[in-house]
């Protein structure tokens, strides 16, 4: 029982920050930034349109933070919660601090509390919210905004 209500708190809470991302992602301005392509698919599969640029790309990432830099006012880093994702999120938020830009991990560690281990790399948030939502009764269409 304890572990249900766990689930449901996860799922509500996750669909609070999946809403906030969804409008971060509207900004022309703002940019996502994950690792690689089977993230930006995931986050594809959820509704997400806005921009999505993958770090593993064969760019070096000072390349890649040179281009965010100059495409860009704000980032939102989107690495997965492992030890190599959290060191790229902090070098690639020392890089893009050196510029004009506005670097917010504050999603992604939301996001970590949220999951609570049970997803540690991004292209597995398609599957957990997937499974969570049924699991709840709902589907997907949940998370996407609606159709103007």
């Amino acid at each position: 029982m304890r572990r249900a209500l766990a689930a449901d708190s996860n799922w509500a809470e996750f669909r609070e920050l999946w809403e906030i991302l969804l409008l971060e992602s509207e900004d022309p301005q703002t940019v996502l930034v994950v690792e690689g392509e089977r993230d930006v698919r995931s986050l594809r599969r959820l509704g997400l349109d806005g921009r999505v640029v993958p770090l593993h790309r064969g760019q070096r990432l000072p390349a890649v933070a040179k281009e965010l830099l100059e495409s860009a006012r704000r980032a939102v880093l989107l690495t997965d919660w492992d030890p190599e994702g959290g060191h790229l999120a902090r070098r690639l938020r020392e890089l893009l601090e050196a510029g004009p830009i506005e670097v917010d991990l504050d999603l992604r560690r939301r996001l970590a509390r949220c999951l609570r281990g049970e997803v540690v790399h991004v292209e597995g948030l398609y599957a957990w919210a997937r499974r969570s939502a049924e699991r709840e009764g709902g589907t997907l269409d949940e998370l996407r905004p609606p159709l103007a």
